[in-house]
């Protein structure tokens, strides 16, 4: 495949990216929303919420395990469970589950999605940043 099919393949296109991205946006919105109630002040949150793109520092020992690294910092299982401890055994995770799962969601809401191996721009959201503006 060649052009701009080739840029979106394993993308999730149309209608159902849209959807994905706005449940990115809900995402964000529930972490928000609940984050005041955890008495945790928002400096914490400010200062936090862009933690989970440290992951990019892996990159430095190769795409596959820069791919990893991000895709485990930037899925929703991480979040959930750590904020099911926070309901459960360990309240003083959930403030922290919060930020993460709204760092997330900000990421799918503006179109970033999972990484694929072959280029840091190819996600499964569609591509970005050189991707998309070689599909132009």
């Amino acid at each position: 495949m060649t052009g701009p099919l080739r840029q979106t393949r394993g993308a999730t296109t149309g209608w159902p990216g849209r959807l994905l991205r706005l449940e990115g946006l809900g995402l964000l919105a529930l972490c928000t929303v609940l984050y005041p109630q955890t008495g945790l002040s928002w400096w914490w949150f400010a200062g936090l919420f862009l933690v989970p793109d440290l992951s990019f520092l892996a990159y430095v020992r190769g795409r596959p395990a820069g791919t990893l690294a991000y895709n485990l910092t930037h899925t929703e299982a991480g979040p959930m469970a750590l904020g099911l401890a926070g309901l459960t055994v360990m309240p003083a995770a959930l403030p922290f589950a919060l930020i993460w799962g709204a760092h997330i969601g900000w990421d799918r809401m503006i179109g970033y999605g999972l990484k694929y191996t072959s280029s840091f721009d190819h996600t499964h959201l569609g591509p970005t940043g050189k991707a998309a503006r070689s599909t132009g």
